[in-house]
């Protein structure tokens, strides 16, 4: 005894080092970090990295048969960048305006710099400014793409992030009036960029190039996005936020490459012949479709200079010699936006080999996609996905009905057998390998599996994290309200027990947020616990009244949709298992063992 006391000491101890580094160490430093992350941000209008594509910083655009390409790097002082910057906000413009999409394209470098998402508000409230995608160049955080051609000698031009591109057809790029930009370097090569918009987010870039110069020269069109700083939610293993790409046919498929890992190992670099690359944020993504059918090179690069990383991906196609006189031509794509899990799978059945993979359904895909599709589905229906939830669960519940059945009928019967096996236990108490062939041997009489009464549990396991994958990764579930006080079912419950659910005026930290769905889930799980007499081992029967209390604590800061998932699942499992111990005439031991009734021998 006094060593099964020791024990529980022990955990308790534990559980409190835990909870108290989590107070006084971790939200502390977190805390930190994030102040630092805004100073970071306040002053990256002045220091942030601007490289044009012949920079010699290691961020070019480049291939293994490619020289490098010619240019000059531009002056990192404070002053060139503030200069560079106010470059790109007063140079001209080229407008955008989409059913998804606003915004507008600088001239000066022919950016995609400038995108706002009108469906999306940055937060809950309810007159929230838009979703801005793309930032251009001095602002913070700043996101942006170009498309253009890299030499391989020194007898061209080329156009940098400072030359302004002229405007030959068009003034606003809409899904039905593209637009055309072009350049004439000084050699006399022409340069045409042909820019078209579908409804939603996708681009599609034609580069043309005419040799009108008196000499040949190489060029190698290539696409580039390019982003300062990472998202707040980044380094989550539920999800993957940051550089990703799939190199298919031969290549290395899906490629998800580390923020760190690019400033501490170096550039990463893929051939394929089809497939796409770019960055994904939790909602948001921005990615370059080269042609689907002709080898590309992709390419990863960080660079640490500045007050913020840049980071950057980049596909460069095959070169191709061009005489006096020739021309070439050169399609491709570029998608910003929302990823809508309509609009990304369309893409992908369109032709862009595996975009779906853009969404990190996980390793449960095959669960979490199809729970999707069905809360998809039940939303239309109801107009709440709070409500969509609830059906949902109560589908799954009916779908493992029989597995369950099975689960707690073995459970009731092994109640049933409590008497004779605390029996053998006493009688062999100090021959242990006696005690389990009799245990056994009773298993078999009976025709039970003791393990059979864990498999709702097991079910429910890959369920609850296809579910969570779900609410954490897909749009759709943003800002979406319940019921109440939830307004958003993708993050926690705003209440807090410590401060009365509101009444008292003060905040408490992060992980005493202790709200009450949080509360409902803790009590559902303790009540489903009560409902069978306690294990016959002490501790066993401690840790599980420590349990429910332990569940509270860490699902409290989980989305609010999956606790009310588990908090309803809990409930519908009470009823059930109420059901079929009645069924099989076993008593039910919840009054018992919350003292308000006998306790059974």
């Amino acid at each position: 005894m006094k060593d099964q006391n020791n024990f529980l000491i022990a955990v308790l101890l534990s559980l409190g080092i835990l909870l108290g580094w989590q107070f006084f160490v971790t939200e502390p430093r977190m805390a930190e970090e994030r102040a630092a992350r805004q100073a970071q941000l306040a002053e990256a209008n002045a220091d942030a990295l601007v490289t044009n594509p012949g920079s010699s910083t290691g961020l070019t655009p480049s291939a293994n048969n490619a020289p490098a390409p010619t240019g000059q790097p531009l002056v990192a002082s404070p002053q060139a960048l503030q200069a560079l910057a106010s470059g790109f906000t007063t140079a001209p413009r080229l407008a955008i305006e989409t059913p998804n999409l606003i915004g507008s394209i600088s001239l000066m470098g022919a950016r995609f710099d400038d995108l706002i998402l009108p469906a999306y508000g940055a937060t809950a409230e309810e007159n929230a400014p838009r979703q801005r995608l793309l930032q251009r160049q001095g602002e913070v955080g700043h996101w942006q793409a170009h498309h253009g051609f890299v030499s391989g000698g020194s007898n061209i031009t080329l156009p940098d992030e400072k030359t302004i591109w002229q405007v030959v057809q068009g003034n606003t790029l809409t899904p039905s009036t593209p637009v055309v930009l072009a350049h004439t370097t000084p050699e006399g090569v022409r340069m045409t960029q042909h820019i078209s918009v579908d409804d939603s987010y996708m681009f599609t870039i034609t580069q043309s190039a005419e040799n009108k110069s008196g000499q040949p020269v190489t060029l190698y069109p290539f696409g580039q996005i390019t982003r300062s700083g990472r998202p707040e939610t980044t380094d989550l293993f539920i999800l993957h936020e940051g550089p990703i790409g799939f190199f298919g046919s031969e290549g290395e498929g899906l490629v998800e490459a580390d923020y760190d890992d690019l400033l501490e190992d170096g550039p990463v670099k893929h051939s394929a012949e089809e497939g796409w690359i770019g960055f994904t944020d939790k909602y948001w993504a921005a990615a370059l479709v080269p042609p689907q059918d002709g080898k590309f090179t992709g390419r990863f690069i960080a660079a640490a200079e500045g007050q913020l990383p840049v980071y950057r991906a980049d596909f460069l196609l095959a070169g191709k010699s061009l005489a006096p006189g020739q021309s070439m031509q050169s399609t491709s794509q570029f998608f910003a936006g929302a990823k809508t899990v309509d609009a990304i799978d369309g893409y992908a059945d369109a032709g862009v080999t595996r975009f779906d993979l853009l969404i990190d359904w996980g390793w449960f895909y095959f669960l979490t996609k199809p729970m999707f599709t069905a809360l998809h589905f039940l939303y239309a229906l109801i107009g709440n996905y709070g409500l969509a939830i609830l059906l949902v669960t109560v589908m799954i519940k009916i779908a493992f009905f029989p597995l369950a059945s099975r689960s707690y009928e073995t459970m009731a019967k092994m109640k049933k057998l409590q008497p004779r096996m605390v029996e053998i236990r006493e009688k062999h108490k100090e021959d242990k390998q006696a005690q389990q062939q009799e245990l056994m041997k009773v298993y078999r009489e009976e025709k039970l599996n003791p393990l059979a009464g864990c498999l709702p549990i097991l079910v429910q396991i890959p369920v609850f994290f296809a579910l969570y994958k779900v609410l954490f990764v897909t749009i759709d579930m943003r800002h979406q309200p319940f019921f109440g006080w939830i307004q958003d079912l993708s993050a926690p419950d705003p209440t807090s027990l410590f401060n009365l659910f509101g009444l008292l005026p003060f905040d408490v930290p992060g992980f005493l947020l202790i709200g009450v769905w949080p509360l409902i889930m803790g009590i559902t799980m303790f009540v489903q616990m009560q409902m069978n007499p306690p294990p016959p081992d002490p501790i066993q029967a401690r840790m599980f009244q420590i349990l429910p209390i332990f569940f509270t604590f860490i699902l409290a800061g989980f989305p609010a949709g999956l606790v009310i998932y588990w908090a309803w699942n809990n409930f519908l499992s009470l009823l059930q298992q109420g059901y079929i111990m009645r069924r099989n005439g076993v008593e039910i031991e919840l009054f018992n063992n919350i003292g308000l009734g006998k306790k059974s021998k």
